[in-house]
């Protein structure tokens, strides 16, 4: 029981150390991901149709 009282206590240490990036970064930082996951999902989305489209034709002619 004693070295988890002891880790907890270093984490916490630890922790305090962090530079922890203010709400302005966040927030952008989350555009950021959000921006280029849209980006990606439609890229795939788009790679994805693409493929269905050529498979239905290949296989109905």
């Amino acid at each position: 029981m004693q070295k988890v009282i002891s880790f907890s206590r270093e984490v916490v240490i630890e922790l305090k150390k962090v530079t922890w990036p203010k709400r302005n970064e966040v927030i952008n930082y989350l555009g950021l991901v959000i921006a280029i996951s849209a980006i990606i999902a439609s890229f795939v989305g788009i790679i994805d149709f693409s493929l269905t489209k050529g498979f239905e034709k290949l296989l109905i002619n």
